[in-house]
């Protein structure tokens, strides 16, 4: 039998809190350096000055302390609790809002999140989070905040195809999504989607897919194909950084997949800006 490890839910509310201030003021290191050879790779000159300017600003955000975009997100937390942790003094789930409170008011990050869709009344300290809890085999928490701005957000789609639908369908129907956002989600962006499930499972698959290295290719290569050929296909586009037209529309699409049901086909589709953050700690 394996030994049980107690945790105490005021390190995982710590942890959120740092990691919400991280995750806005530094951009993941693979994703900075995609940025810059997406750079060197833009043919408009207008596009480079663009690319120079985002890397202008990541570099101020990390020496200054500033958030890289003035819309910090709602904070997504993805929690993996290892079967054989005992989490002990409290809530978890007031645990992480506080974390997220406290890394807000804190870090002097911008709170966006408001009490009730149709009501608009503003929190003020950006809780509460949207949380995925799920349980893993270990004795560990990893945690993982990925702040979600909405200019991207809004520009999301999903669409449930059925079990008919063609490679090309699905690859024409995310070009579409793409073309339709246009300058909205602040390109270059980082296009994800999940594929299967059901209606929640895969808009819950892209959100995961968007905290994926942008570096790192599907596991199977049916998927990494479809992958290329999307990011082929949407850099066609012209849309380019900041929708001013050029090469680079975007810098990665990554593809998550699950099981389906024999009469679906679901496909979502979640936009992230070229601000695609995310900080992950394992306690």
């Amino acid at each position: 039998m394996s030994e049980i490890r107690e945790i105490s839910v005021s390190e995982i509310e710590n942890a959120v809190s740092r990691l919400c201030i991280e995750a806005n003021l530094y951009l993941p290191k693979t994703l900075e350096d995609c940025i810059a050879c997406a750079g060197k790779r833009e043919k408009s000159p207008v596009g480079k000055g663009v690319f120079d300017d985002l890397l202008e600003n990541i570099h101020v955000a990390k020496e200054e302390r500033l958030p890289i975009c003035q819309d910090c997100g709602m904070a997504v937390v993805f929690i993996e609790i290892g079967q054989d942790v005992h989490l002990v003094g409290g809530s978890l789930s007031d645990a992480i809002n506080r974390g997220v409170a406290d890394g807000y008011t804190k870090g002097k990050l911008r709170c966006s999140v408001v009490s009730d869709p149709l009501e608009r009344v503003n929190t003020g300290n950006n809780t509460p989070a949207v949380v995925h809890t799920r349980i893993v085999n270990g004795d560990k928490v990893r945690i993982t905040v990925a702040p979600k701005g909405f200019g991207s957000e809004n520009m999301s789609q999903l669409k449930m195809f059925t079990p008919a639908a063609t490679y090309d369908d699905i690859i024409d129907y995310v070009v579409g999504v793409v073309s339709q956002a246009g300058s909205n989600p602040c390109p270059p962006i980082v296009v994800v989607l999940g594929i299967g499930g059901d209606f929640e499972k895969c808009a819950y698959l892209a959100k995961k897919a968007l905290c994926r290295d942008v570096s790192v290719r599907n596991p199977k290569p049916l998927y990494a194909e479809l992958e290329e050929k999307m990011l082929l296909k949407i850099n066609g586009l012209g849309i380019g950084p900041q929708g001013f037209g050029g090469s680079v529309t975007a810098l990665a699409v990554n593809i998550e997949q699950a099981p389906t049901h024999i009469a679906g086909l679901p496909v979502s589709v979640n936009v992230g800006c070229h601000v695609t953050r995310h900080a992950s700690a394992v306690i």
